[in-house]
């Protein structure tokens, strides 16, 4: 799951250099502003699993 939004993200940052005018910079950044918080969550939620896993 992380590693798609890992790639959507550097498609994102790819788009935002070659945006042509200020409104769609605006667009493309909130949508990598989400992505990157999406990114966060599924980290915070593995890393959470995994500390919550009894020890063998």
């Amino acid at each position: 799951m992380t590693y798609d939004i890992e790639i959507q993200i550097e498609e994102l940052r790819a788009e935002i250099r070659n945006a042509c005018d200020a409104g769609e910079r605006r667009q493309i950044q909130a949508e990598l502003d989400v992505a990157q918080a999406e990114l966060a969550t599924a980290v915070a939620l593995q890393n959470e699993t995994v500390d919550r896993e009894p020890p063998h």
